[in-house]
């Protein structure tokens, strides 16, 4: 339940501080004052889009705070408790600052949040009926948002959401899919032929590499076999003149000079050891020559497979030791090409499945609205007659579509229809009622959807408008009772409906010094029967108009 409201240089309001109370509240004012100041600060607060234009003329910023009782909104109270908003006390304090140049910032009990995460929590406390809901009473999209709101099947409504949403996500891939497969079978035909020439070729990782270091030892494998026998004749083989030898003779010198000089001993073992050391090394030489491979055709298919890899790799721009990494690549585009086929296969599947599951859903949705619809025509009916159409009658004709041509609200069309005169037949709301019929039967629905909504607080903006006498007196009868068990406010030009509240604001406006200022205060019992008498006699208040305010007040009480 609202319980504060504060505002400062919004609009034309300087400033401005109320308080609220349960029961049926009523604002009235002289035309142009500003009577609904207060429900367009409350709206901004709530989250409702800001600009620069909310700031009053000459302000840097404007600012609306908004205090509400939560002690038995348990849904608000959840909302504060996720967000770790909750306070001790059981009052959330909501406030909107919006600076001149149009930038705003939102809080929720002090702390910073976005305007959508209040306007999410505004769900819980305030529901405002506008001047202009009958207007929006003849869209059919809002009449099945009228009929799905006094129903309550919440559940019902976000399973056929979610299933139509998942539905859609299906169709859509199937479309992508299927346009990939068309646009993509000129390309898998040329990826058969590239990946059946690389898979007949069949190079592996790391290929390129070792036929290349093949290739090089093979093709010089002659002059290093000639430079070993070379070497070999040198270091050991040559009969007087080879390393070997004269190493050996060396050694034996220098032993026979070691016994004139023992210095010279390890000369001549040292000597000794490279005659040794090079034996040893012409051995390996000998070996190597004697098991030298040099078979020409090795050479002839590693030279033959090492011209494949590059002619390939020419072939497809890249370098050579890319090509086994490339034909991999392919060969994955063509198994992900080829799959599609499967995909769509399965897709055809799952879109059966989830067209079955959206059928369910939306059947079930569908059995709901008319069953509640039912009971909708007959309340509506009956408030109609109420409201001094006692002869009119209303129906909300709900038709089933196809569900392929079906949405995410279901498989139902809806049309209120409406006959206010005695063998007048049923028709569409737009081509029966008049504006002020219209006006009664919307602030019927309005106020049945609100008993059946539990919205801690309704405010109802001038939907009394084109509606008055014995009239006036029904509307103000029907919100005083709906003020019982919620908190109703009321903005209201009717002295029969401010009557009817249980407490009312004053709203004025006053010129000074070439700016204007809007203030709106509580009536206490003397200034409730000036302020009725005044709307129901103008500026010329008689005692007799005072007399007839007091009447209207006293019927209530």
């Amino acid at each position: 339940m609202l319980i504060g409201l504060e505002i400062k240089n919004f609009a034309i309001v300087n400033s401005l501080s109320t308080e609220w109370h349960s029961g049926m509240t009523a604002i009235t004012g002289e035309t142009g004052a500003g009577k609904s100041i207060a429900i367009d600060a409350l709206s901004l607060c709530l989250g409702e889009r800001a600009d620069a234009s909310a700031v009053r003329p000459g302000a840097n910023q404007a600012e609306v705070c908004a205090r509400f009782d939560l002690s038995s909104l348990a849904l608000a109270q959840a909302f504060l408790s996720k967000h770790l908003l909750n306070t001790e006390d059981n009052e959330c304090l909501l406030r909107r600052v919006v600076c001149s140049n149009g930038r705003s910032k939102s809080y929720i009990n002090g702390s910073a949040v976005t305007a959508a995460q209040l306007k999410e929590l505004s769900q819980h406390l305030v529901s405002i009926h506008g001047q202009h809901a009958h207007q929006h009473l003849l869209k059919s999209e809002h009449q099945l948002q009228l009929l799905d709101a006094y129903a309550g099947h919440n559940k019902l409504v976000e399973n056929v959401k979610d299933s139509y949403k998942h539905l859609a996500k299906l169709k859509k891939e199937y479309t992508t899919v299927e346009q990939q497969q068309q646009q993509q079978a000129a390309q898998k035909q040329l990826l058969e032929y590239q990946v059946a020439e690389l898979d007949e070729f069949a190079i592996q990782n790391g290929e390129f590499e070792k036929i290349e270091a093949e290739h090089y030892k093979l093709s010089n494998s002659q002059s290093i076999l000639q430079s070993c026998q070379n070497e070999l004749q040198t270091l050991f083989e040559h009969e007087h003149q080879s390393t070997c030898s004269m190493l050996q003779h060396s050694a034996q010198q220098f032993s026979q000079l070691s016994q004139f000089d023992e210095r010279l001993a390890n000369v001549a073992t040292m000597l000794d050891q490279a005659a040794v050391e090079v034996e040893e090394a012409s051995r390996e030489i000998r070996s190597f020559i004697e098991h030298a491979d040099l078979d020409p055709s090795r050479l002839n298919d590693v030279e033959t497979r090492l011209t494949g890899i590059m002619d390939l790799a020419r072939k497809h721009h890249i370098k050579p030791n890319e090509l086994a990494q490339f034909h991999q690549g392919i060969k994955n585009e063509l198994l992900a090409i080829s799959n599609n086929n499967e995909r769509l296969t399965q897709l055809e599947h799952d879109i059966s499945t989830a067209q079955e599951t959206y059928k369910v859903s939306a059947q079930k949705l569908s059995i709901s609205r008319k069953k509640y619809a039912a009971k909708l025509n007959k309340l509506i009916s009956q408030s109609m007659a109420n409201l001094s159409m006692e002869n009119g009658c209303f129906e909300i004709a709900l038709s089933t579509e196809h569900t392929n041509t079906a949405n995410s609200l279901g498989i139902d069309s809806v049309a209120f229809l409406v006959s206010t005169n005695p063998g007048q037949p049923m028709q569409a709301l737009h081509k029966v009622a008049s504006g002020g019929e219209l006006s009664r039967i919307s602030l019927a629905i309005q106020v049945i959807i609100a008993q059946k909504v539990t919205t801690p607080t309704l405010i109802f903006d001038e939907v009394d408008v084109g509606i008055s006498g014995p009239t006036a007196a029904s509307v103000g009868k029907l919100l005083r009772q709906l003020g019982v068990s919620t908190q109703v406010i009321c903005v209201t030009h009717l002295p029969q409906v401010a009557s009817s509240a249980h407490q009312q604001f004053f709203v004025t406006k006053e010129v000074n010094q070439d700016q204007t200022f809007t203030q709106m205060r509580a009536l206490n019992q003397d200034g409730r029967v000036n302020e009725i008498a005044r709307l129901l006699a103008g500026d010329n208040i008689t005692q007799l108009a005072k007399a007839n305010a007091q009447e209207l007040i006293m019927s209530h009480a």
